[in-house]
């Protein structure tokens, strides 16, 4: 998240390309809310807000860091119910209180 990288694995069997957003915890299990660039999904990529994806990140498989963030909007206008406690947020003006704030700039 801090490099500004993507990230390509799969989970729930599809290849996936994903722009790490928020890290943390709910209900006991680690968990990410990511932007979904390319790849498969079971739902279609259409638009902006069809691409907002909430992960186990125990289920993440064959990860590997990717070049190539895009310039996406992180707003956070509306309120994300994926991540409970907020480890990491990179949104800088954040509102979900994370420990660490990365300062992204998109």
């Amino acid at each position: 998240m801090e490099q500004r990288q993507l990230v390509a694995c799969t989970y729930k069997n599809l290849r996936r390309e994903l722009c790490p957003v928020v890290l943390g915890w709910s209900d006991g299990r680690e968990k990410l809310l990511a932007y979904q660039t390319g790849g498969a999904s079971s739902r279609p990529l259409t638009t902006a807000d069809t691409r907002w994806r909430c992960l186990f990140v125990d289920e993440i498989a064959h990860a590997a860091v990717r070049e190539g963030w895009p310039r996406i909007d992180v707003p956070h206008q509306s309120t994300q119910s994926c991540v409970r406690d907020v480890d990491l947020d990179i949104n800088p003006a954040s509102p979900l209180r994370p420990q660490r704030r990365l300062g992204w700039q998109g």
